[in-house]
């Protein structure tokens, strides 16, 4: 199912494919893909499980408001080291992302990309259909997998609420 008008861009009114996710729901499966190590590897919601995970996502870090978006996170995620998940999600491929995030310090943020099937787009209700790209927004998982924190931005131009999901990680992770 289509979502006319679930966002805008500057304005002007998108639309996002599949359902939103909501509180309190399971993670939707998705295949992501990073590359670490001089290797793609794959990302999907059973790696995540174990720990709470934060999910950034951004519709290209070639932006400045998805670059200042993850370098806020970066900053605020970096003092939970390896007790969480976080992910900033793009449909930038892998490369790109590996190289912003190496030039910038990003070291709190895993980047992943949606490039090869648009399933986390298509699945969480963040692909916008008229642009191909990922709408703005931020999740927050439990260890267990669970939705406890979701945000779609309105404004795909607009920063999101930061303070919000840092406040539900933290009652996760301590």
């Amino acid at each position: 199912m289509a979502r006319q008008g679930a966002v805008t861009f500057k304005g002007n009114p998108l639309t996002l494919a599949g359902e939103a996710v909501q509180v309190g729901q399971q993670a939707p499966d998705f295949t992501l893909h990073a590359f670490e190590g001089g290797a793609l590897k794959t990302i999907k919601p059973a790696d995540l499980k174990g720990k709470p995970t934060i999910l950034s996502v951004v519709p290209s870090l070639d932006t400045p408001v998805c670059q200042t978006q993850t370098k806020k996170f970066n900053e605020q995620l970096a003092s939970y080291g390896d007790r969480i998940n976080a992910l900033t999600v793009s449909l930038d491929l892998p490369f790109a992302q590996n190289r912003f995030c190496g030039a910038e310090g990003i070291k709190s943020l895993r980047s992943a990309s949606d490039y090869q099937d648009r399933s986390f787009g298509r699945n969480w209700g963040m692909l916008i259909e008229e642009l191909k790209i990922l709408a703005r927004g931020t999740f927050v998982l439990d260890k267990d997998g669970k939705v406890v924190y979701a945000q779609q931005v309105k404004e795909v131009a607009e920063e999101p609420n930061y303070d919000q999901p840092l406040k539900a990680l933290k009652e996760l992770a301590g």
